[in-house]
């Protein structure tokens, strides 16, 4: 028991020291107090900016929700923002295009997805085209004191307001406004948050 403790010790110091040399190679600057268990993976050359208190589990041993997949952060269009006291886990922040913006005190449940494009274009000869052609983007803004649950994918264009919540399992397709709780796939509206539950 004694050496698995100690194996384990080791490897998540490797992985550790690892994760800060790939954040320095690719443009990451982080501030205060960043807790980091397991290894990011970091793909792209643009601007990843990672605020004060920010806790990312990137392995299953710290948060089993997600999986093995940890967390992997390709920021190759304007860039990704996080904000201080954020907790993420097990989940993929991808931004080809304009960006994604993570506003301060947001909770992001294991193997979430969030990206600012579609990827692929939806016109068939544009698809065919090597890049494709006419894919959309848009801006992904998520406001302070968001939680967001496990599972869900939130889709290019989306603003989620001010302490709002998304359900599960949620495919986010529209904004969602301020103190609401949006649930389903795609996410529709469910109920708004009163006073009760902010205590």
């Amino acid at each position: 028991m004694v050496l698995v403790r100690c194996f384990r010790s080791v490897y998540y110091f490797f992985l550790r020291v690892l994760t800060f040399l790939s954040m320095e190679t690719h443009n990451v600057i982080y501030g205060k107090d960043v807790k980091i268990l397991g290894r990011l993976r970091l793909y792209g050359n643009g601007k990843t900016v990672i605020g004060d208190n920010v806790t990312l589990n990137s392995d299953m041993l710290f948060n089993p929700i997600g999986g093995m997949s940890g967390i992997i952060i390709e920021s190759s269009g304007e860039g990704i923002l996080i904000g201080n006291h954020v907790g993420i886990s097990n989940s993929a922040l991808i931004s080809k295009g304009p960006g994604i913006v993570i506003e301060d005190n947001v909770m992001i449940g294991g193997s979430c997805k969030i990206y600012d494009t579609d990827f692929h274009s939806l016109n068939y000869a544009e698809r065919m085209q090597y890049p494709d052609l006419g894919i959309k983007m848009g801006k992904v803004v998520i406001r302070q004191g968001v939680f967001i649950g496990a599972h869900s994918i939130i889709l290019k264009g989306v603003t989620i307001g001010r302490h709002s919540i998304v359900g599960a399992g949620s495919v986010v397709t529209k904004d969602v406004p301020d103190n609401e709780i949006w649930a389903g796939n795609p996410a529709r509206f469910i109920r708004k948050i009163n006073q009760g539950d902010q205590l």
